[in-house]
């Protein structure tokens, strides 16, 4: 008999908590990297000055933009923050500068 809608949740994982199989994942993408950084530096720097022998040519973009998809896996991406101010509306700063406001009041008195 299936549960009534908007009950209780009950056993399982914990919000949060990350997925076996994940973790898994990460760790070994982690492991490889770390293992073979010699050789990504090496495929990265061929992807980016080219192979003349293979009639590849050079691309420091993509080279590049291998090299953000694999740390991409290694270091996770940082999530984007909004900063507010009271109630929601702006962030307010107040700079205080008393040797500016004294340069101000002389050429204004001069």
């Amino acid at each position: 008999m299936p549960k009534p809608k908007g009950s209780a949740k009950v056993g399982g994982r914990a919000a949060g908590t990350p997925n076996k199989a994940t973790s898994e994942a990460r760790q070994a993408i982690a492991s490889f990297v770390d293992g073979n950084a010699h050789r990504l530096t090496g495929w990265l720097d061929a992807v980016a000055s080219g192979d003349v022998a293979n009639d590849v040519k050079p691309n420091p973009a993509k080279a590049f933009e291998l090299f953000q998809s694999v740390v991409e896996y290694h270091i996770p991406k940082l999530a984007r923050q909004e900063h507010t101010g009271e109630n929601g509306g702006a962030v307010k700063f107040e700079v205080s500068a008393p040797w500016l406001q004294q340069q101000v009041q002389k050429r204004n008195s001069a």
